[in-house]
């Protein structure tokens, strides 16, 4: 017997990132989106731990860690733990989002894991005992389990779902070279120096969520990521100019990159724009529907 559970990535349309903790984390008021690009991860019994992994075209897969390196392994072993059981699965994980990308695809495939393990052994574990698991894993993995939109705060862990009535469409460019999320972090505290406040979501970005309006979401997009990653990876501004000149309402980096995503006002447009930029040589462009479900157990 096996589980396959599907997983999205996630896109910050809002990023406040405040002055950095004692515990060495940012606090952080964000705007989580899933899109329509998917992780599938299935599980299945074994006798040891084991994960296989494979990808969709251009999706470039570096090694894969092992043992308690492998965040899903990890996520394997807390819920294992968390019931006093001695169990091991095998985790073969296809990956349709892009690696090391600010998607929070490992994110995705920890969620994904949760939910596939807890069905697959017969758990029936409490829906806040598996978001209390998934905080343990990582900021963004309460949220691959929530899906839809939702805002974030603490570490971006705290997860709250959000009204949002829009039909959103995305243009995703993935790019090769992978970008250090602390180098990021680093080269923000660098940029901001001392005078950080605490971040908020804005108003005007809640409004244009419960209108559904493209314009509005265009105009209340941000990350206080964006410059200091701009500022490590200035060829990335290109991909920037070039979106903009292929007619998306907005850009913007997704969490502490190097995805770039850019925000279209329907389908048609979407693909517009995607094929704009395929005809530039840009290889990795993908179109993302928004908001989706987080992960869910697939049956056919």
């Amino acid at each position: 017997m096996t589980i396959t559970v599907r997983a999205a990535a996630k896109f910050n349309l809002h990023l406040g990132v405040g002055p950095v903790r004692e515990d060495g984390y940012h606090p952080l008021a964000t705007v989580y989106q899933a899109i329509g690009l998917y992780d599938d991860v299935t599980a299945g019994e074994s006798d040891a731990w084991d994960v296989e992994l494979t990808a969709e075209d251009h999706i470039a897969l570096g090694e894969i860690p092992s043992g308690d390196d492998n965040i899903v392994i990890r996520a394997g072993k807390l819920l294992a733990a968390h019931h006093g059981i001695d169990r091991a699965a095998k985790i073969a994980i296809h990956k349709g989002i892009p690696v090391a990308g600010g998607l929070a695809g490992g994110s995705a495939d920890a969620a994904a894991t949760l939910v596939a393990l807890d069905r697959l052994w017969s758990l029936e574990t409490p829906d806040e005992e598996l978001l209390s698991l998934a905080g343990q894993l990582g900021s963004d993995v309460p949220f691959a389990l929530i899906g839809a939109t939702a805002v974030g705060g603490g570490r971006g862990e705290l997860v709250e779902p959000l009204t949002d009535n829009g039909d959103w469409w995305w243009v995703v460019v993935g790019n090769e070279q992978g970008l250090s999320t602390p180098a990021v972090y680093r080269a923000f505290d660098e940029h901001a120096g001392a005078d950080v406040a605490d971040p908020e979501v804005p108003e005007r970005l809640l409004i244009a969520l419960e209108k559904g309006d493209p314009e509005l979401l265009a105009a209340a997009l941000d990350n206080d990521l964006q410059t200091p990653a701009l500022a490590l990876r200035p060829d990335l501004a290109q991909t920037f100019a070039d979106g903009e000149e292929a007619g998306a309402l907005a850009v913007q980096l997704s969490g502490s990159g190097p995805t770039v995503l850019m925000l279209c006002r329907d389908a048609p447009h979407a693909r517009e724009v995607a094929g704009a930029l395929q005809a530039k040589s840009y290889d990795r462009v993908w179109t993302a529907p928004a908001p989706v479900a987080g992960a869910h157990v697939l049956t056919y």
